[in-house]
């Protein structure tokens, strides 16, 4: 996780093993409310002897749980990076084949097509992310869905 290693740049290399063990109870929690409770516990623990790192988590919190939103069986595939980060490196790989591109619209054809190839890709082999897995949370009032009229 890009996170927890950012994190531990704020450690010196004697004290990770303590820290690591004390981050890696906020991701073992049950419950996104379990989680962001445990996030503060550790943060404030961590403050005195780790005030860099404990700003760090103070300004992360939201962006590091997003994912525990979604429902807990789709956590293992959404917590990690390596999703868009296989999309990012495959956008690489293609604007180096091709090298200069000619104008902005040009780029945008081609990112454009990489989406639509993932787009397939997900909907096809990744049964998790369908929108009939997710329709439980439609009924939740913060994720409520458009009235669509008939």
């Amino acid at each position: 996780m890009h996170w927890l290693r950012n994190a531990l740049a704020h450690v010196a290399p004697k004290q990770r093993p303590a820290v690591i063990a004390m981050l890696k109870t906020i991701f073992a929690q049950e419950s996104a409310e379990a989680a962001h409770a445990q996030w503060r516990q550790v943060a404030d623990a961590l403050r005195e002897r780790f005030p860099k790192l404990a700003e760090m988590m103070d300004a992360s919190r939201e962006d590091v749980l997003a994912y525990m939103g979604f429902p807990r069986e789709h956590w293992p595939q959404i917590a990690s990076t390596n999703p868009i980060e296989r999309v990012n490196g495959e956008v690489k790989r293609r604007a180096d084949v091709v090298g200069i591109f000619p104008n902005e619209r040009a780029i945008i054809r081609l990112v454009g097509a990489l989406m639509l190839e993932q787009t397939d890709e997900w909907a096809v082999t990744r049964r998790y992310m369908s929108l009939e897995s997710l329709e439980p949370m439609s009924n939740d009032p913060i994720i409520s869905l458009p009235a669509v009229a008939a």
